[in-house]
């Protein structure tokens, strides 16, 4: 019987995969273990997303706006990630043991699935709201989402594909939320052109 051909390019993307997450593992970084193992950790229930959209909050007009975009953002990407990706996929987590990955770069493993990852989408979630509304932020956000989706994989928590499928899911949820509310925008303008008129 014949392997379909799709089966044999997703075979060969997660050998792929494990290629490079093994090559992570056994590349000694001794300058960036201590930085990236903070970084995954201060990530951890989207603290670091939340409090940049919670201090955007407190500034007015676009910044304000901006906040609330980015906070929407990191929660619809958060739930997609983690109550539906992780439930439908269920990809067991690396070995981290049988890659030998540094225990100076450790965080806790998870006891969720490994597919995508959460903490990435949320980071790309608010990097993706917030710099598309405040252009000028969106080069240090993007830069500190790579950051945060490869320190995941730095410290064994997840496979490349987990933090590429990530942000990609993060982009598309910030996309959605964005989409939404310039339709809410349009419909309140529609509504208070007609309210004047009358």
């Amino acid at each position: 019987m014949t392997t379909p051909p799709t089966a044999t390019v997703l075979h060969d993307l997660a050998a792929v995969d494990r290629a490079v997450y093994a090559a992570i593992a056994a590349t000694d970084t001794p300058a960036l273990d201590v930085g990236l193992r903070r970084l995954s950790a201060a990530a951890d229930h989207s603290k670091i997303n939340l409090s940049i959209a919670a201090a955007l909050l407190l500034a007015p007009g676009r910044y304000r706006r901006a906040g609330l975009a980015g906070a929407a953002a990191v929660g619809l990407a958060s739930f997609t990630a983690n109550l539906l990706g992780k439930e439908l996929v269920r990809r067991p987590r690396p070995d981290r043991d049988a890659a030998r990955v540094i225990a100076g770069r450790h965080v806790p493993m998870p006891v969720s699935a490994s597919f995508p990852s959460g903490h990435t989408a949320s980071a790309f979630a608010l990097a993706t709201a917030v710099g598309t509304l405040l252009p000028a932020t969106a080069t240090p956000l993007s830069l500190l989402a790579c950051a945060v989706g490869y320190s995941r994989v730095h410290t064994g928590v997840h496979y490349p594909g987990d933090v590429v499928a990530g942000a990609l899911l993060g982009s598309a949820c910030a996309t959605t939320v964005l989409a939404t509310g310039r339709k809410l925008l349009l419909r309140r303008s529609h509504l208070a052109a007609r309210c004047h008129g009358s």
